[in-house]
């Protein structure tokens, strides 16, 4: 047969009456460092609080003048241009006989001046054809043409609309 068990929960465990008080004084502890650091920080923010508010402000800088500000605004529109529209149509009329030596784009007129080199004068002409036959580019004509000894040195316009 079992027996029954006796138990007894009202009997309480004799614990160590050291661990409260060494927990208490732990838990003391804690907190008087948490407040020194409180009040070294408010000290420490106090202090650059102060210094900041002894500074003297800084001077404005200069003023630009109003060609460096237009020079600034043409730059930042020459920037802005879509230069890959314009390199894919002026690399789609590329020729071997052809070799260009500058783009130089007019945003405010919305024209593009290429110069470049040729061996010949049906050359540049025909650079020029495949110029006006290409997308992005219109009216395109030849402005300049020199001979020279090993060739022909030639500029052409067109417009070019920086969408």
């Amino acid at each position: 047969m079992m027996q029954a068990l006796r138990i007894n929960f009202g009997e309480s465990r004799r614990r160590a009456p050291w661990i409260g008080r060494v927990m208490l004084a732990g838990a003391a502890l804690v907190a008087i460092d948490a407040g020194v650091s409180y009040h070294s920080a408010q000290a420490t923010l106090a202090g650059n609080q102060a210094r900041l508010a002894q500074r003297t402000p800084v001077r404005n800088a200069p003023k630009a003048s109003p060609q460096e500000v237009a020079a600034a605004r043409e730059t930042v529109e020459r920037l802005a241009l879509p230069w890959d529209d314009l390199f894919s149509a002026i690399e789609s009329a590329a020729s071997d006989k052809v070799a260009l030596a500058a783009i130089e784009p007019d945003p405010r007129n919305g024209t593009v001046t290429i110069s470049g080199d040729s061996k010949d004068y049906l050359a540049a002409l025909s650079y020029v054809l495949n110029l006006s036959n290409t997308d992005g580019l219109a009216r395109v004509q030849l402005v300049r043409h020199e001979q020279k000894n090993e060739g022909v040195s030639f500029a052409v316009s067109a417009a070019w609309s920086a969408k």
